[in-house]
């Protein structure tokens, strides 16, 4: 065969398919070496291509680009072309021929431990509120879900949690569970880091007696909180104003923008003392240089205490009412007594220290001191009618004028009546006729007495109840002892038991009138001694000797009732002793 003829029967078709195959094959070859070599289930870095409203388009060098809704990105806004995201491969073709993608599932698959990584590393955070829930919000963080309560979102309190719903906020992680996987974090943690930053900043160039603007923050009753461009500083209510501040709210209001000068200041407990009134000059610097003491000086009454009052005599400059200089009594009152807040009173200068800014004052030393005359206006024996102010076991305490009193003691109150307490006598507040029985001008003390208004009944009463004379008398009471008889009024006898013996036997009654024999009476004591049986006893005794024998009459008369009285009279002197 010539090459003519090998030339014509040469099969071009199949020259051609072969060819052709080998160049697809070199040409899938030098494909495949350019595509990436994935595979599926894995974790791969991919570049974002294209963003729209829907989705996110992501390059990782396959045959096909993956498309990832973007609502995957939705915790990081500021997503852009030309960003590197991890995605992970669901599918290498799925069966419309597309490569299957997802940034959720690749963030899921190692946040845990980028979340346990951001927590030991104390590393500030972006994390994309999804939803509310109850007591916070639910926030993404590293593709796991965080939990942010309510109370670390902000240093201020939040009362409207949805219009915080989408939005990405910086936080710190506070807290993890290991066991469930919870995680809280905390935006508030951050902003008080900051806020202690600018009060460390802020602190460091205060010095004491510096004179700053602050803006009153709160008003409170002890006193104002200014805000001082970061940090806070507290003005004390005494510190509002030299005079004397009821309520902070009458010197500033919240809101308002105020001079105030730093008094002290500790760096370790950012804490600020300020001042306000120190940059007024003091009122004391305004006070009369030529007033002394003695001076009359007129305030107004700014406070009432238990132990006096406080005048304001300018403002900021006040002078003390001491109690005891109120009035010349020695029975000392409360000061609401004698003043009322709001009131002007007059008071007489008793010492002045301008240096220590002390001022006392005084009101009796208005009036002349009453115990300077008090020998020719309340000479002894004289009469008068005083006021009952107070009772002791021993007496009562009676006012004649204010800052005389005296002391009527409980034996001058009655010649007659045996009174245990004086209140059975009188009650404080009556009044009541005095006799001066002795005064005593150093002590300031007057001995009064009541009594001595009257006649000494007991100088006569010996002669109408004269010893074995017979009175008659009313039973009022009767006790174990005895019975207590009413002879006169304000004039009692006593009538032993065994002397309580009736004739007929029965007993003594109450407001029962009989016949009484005195046995005895004693005017040192007050005492009248009563019989009722020596009434009767005789005509007994005399219808007995009709059948006695003289011996035995003589013994029965004679030594056994001498010796009768003789045990009642030593038995009434005991008592009269206890």
């Amino acid at each position: 065969m010539t090459d003519n003829d090998a030339l014509q029967n040469f099969n071009w078709d199949s020259y051609e398919q072969q060819v052709q195959g080998k160049q697809n094959q070199e040409e899938l070859a030098k494909y495949d070496q350019s595509v990436t070599a994935v595979k599926a289930h894995e974790v791969v870095t991919g570049t974002v291509t294209a963003i729209n409203k829907r989705d996110v388009v992501v390059n990782i060098g396959y045959k096909s680009e993956g498309v990832l809704p973007i609502s995957e990105f939705r915790y990081n806004p500021d997503l852009k072309v030309g960003d590197k995201v991890e995605v992970y491969i669901s599918n290498q073709e799925n069966a419309d021929g597309q490569l299957e993608l997802s940034h959720t599932a690749a963030r899921a698959a190692k946040s845990w431990d980028q979340v346990l990584e951001a927590f030991d590393k104390d590393e500030i955070l972006k994390g994309f509120i999804k939803c509310r829930t109850k007591g916070g919000m639910i926030v993404d963080v590293l593709g796991t879900e965080a939990f942010l309560p309510g109370s670390q979102i902000d240093v201020k309190p939040i009362h409207d949690y949805d219009i915080l719903v989408g939005k990405t906020i910086e936080l710190k992680i506070v807290k993890i569970n290991h066991e469930f996987k919870n995680v809280v974090v905390s935006h508030k943690a951050l902003i008080e880091a900051e806020i202690e930053a600018q009060k460390r900043e802020i602190i460091s160039h205060l010095e004491k007696g510096q004179i700053i603007e602050g803006t009153v923050k709160a008003v409170m009753q002890y006193g104002v909180f200014m805000d001082l461009g970061g940090v806070d500083g507290l003005i004390h209510i005494t510190d509002l104003s030299w005079g004397r501040v009821n309520d902070p709210h009458d010197i500033l209001q919240e809101g308002q923008k105020v001079n105030v000068v730093i008094l002290d200041f500790d760096e370790d407990r950012k804490r600020i003392a300020l001042g306000l009134k120190q940059l007024t000059p003091h009122p004391w610097d305004a006070l009369d240089p030529n007033l002394k003491v003695g001076d009359h000086i007129k305030g107004k009454v700014v406070v009432i205490a238990d132990y006096g009052a406080f005048v304001e005599v300018l403002p900021g400059v006040e002078g003390l009412i001491h109690i005891s200089e109120m009035s010349w009594s020695q029975h000392l009152r409360s000061a609401s007594d004698f003043l009322q807040v709001g009131q002007e009173v007059e008071s007489v200068v008793l010492s002045l220290d301008k240096e220590e800014r002390k001022m006392s004052l005084g009101l009796k030393q208005l009036k002349p001191d009453p115990w300077e005359t008090i020998d020719s206006k309340y000479p002894i024996g004289s009469k008068h009618t005083a006021k009952v102010r107070n009772f002791t076991t021993f007496g009562v305490f009676v006012e004649l004028e204010e800052g005389v009193e005296g002391l009527i003691h409980i034996s001058d109150l009655s010649w007659t009546k045996k009174i245990k307490h004086p209140n059975e006598f009188t009650s404080i507040g009556a009044n009541i006729d005095v006799v001066v029985l002795e005064i005593d001008k150093d002590n300031r003390r007057l001995s009064l007495g009541h009594k001595q208004l009257v006649d000494n009944p007991w100088d006569y009463l010996e002669t109408k109840y004269a010893v074995e004379s017979v009175v008659e008398g009313k039973v009022i009471k009767i006790a174990d002892k005895g019975a207590t008889v009413s002879l006169e009024e304000d004039i009692e006898g006593f009538c032993p038991t065994k002397h309580m013996q009736k004739e007929d036997g029965s007993k003594m009654k109450i407001d029962e009138e009989l016949p009484f024999k005195v046995i005895e009476f004693s005017r040192e004591s007050k005492r009248i001694l009563l019989s009722h049986l020596r009434t009767w006893e005789p005509l007994q005794e005399k219808a007995d000797a009709k059948t006695a024998t003289p011996q035995t009459e003589k013994t029965t008369l004679g030594d056994l009732t001498a010796l009768a009285d003789l045990k009642l009279s030593m038995d009434e002197k005991k008592e009269e002793k206890k």
